[in-house]
């Protein structure tokens, strides 16, 4: 995939996650690096047809708001439909990327550090 396509393509889905929402305000890093993996890994795996698992609570919690996000994606980004599984996925890959950077590694809340949490 061209990395001008895969840059604008994980914009809008981006866009999306940071006005739409709310969960990625959890006041700790570690709570935001495993929502972020577990709810934009079980998107990717909707997104692409695969199983989710959905076993633990959390993993239930995760299924539930990565079934919202996929729908929404595939209701706005037509490019979703016509796109492979392996475009899927590296674009997921670098959605998840950019996420962590813009809700832990980047951001300037420091309270995400504070050890008492």
């Amino acid at each position: 995939m061209d990395e001008a396509v895969k840059k604008a393509r994980v914009a809008q889905l981006e866009d999306y996650i940071m006005k739409k929402c709310l969960w990625q305000f959890h006041s700790r890093a570690w709570d935001r690096e495993k929502q972020n993996e577990g709810i934009l890994t079980k998107t990717k795996q909707i997104l692409c047809g695969e199983p989710v698992e959905k076993d633990t609570p959390a993993d239930r919690c995760y299924w539930v708001d990565a079934v919202v996000l996929a729908e929404a994606y595939q209701e706005r980004f037509d490019w979703i439909a016509s796109a492979t599984k392996d475009e899927i996925k590296e674009v997921m890959a670098a959605l998840k990327e950019r996420i962590d950077f813009l809700t832990i590694t980047g951001s300037l809340n420091e309270e995400l550090k504070v050890k008492a949490y």
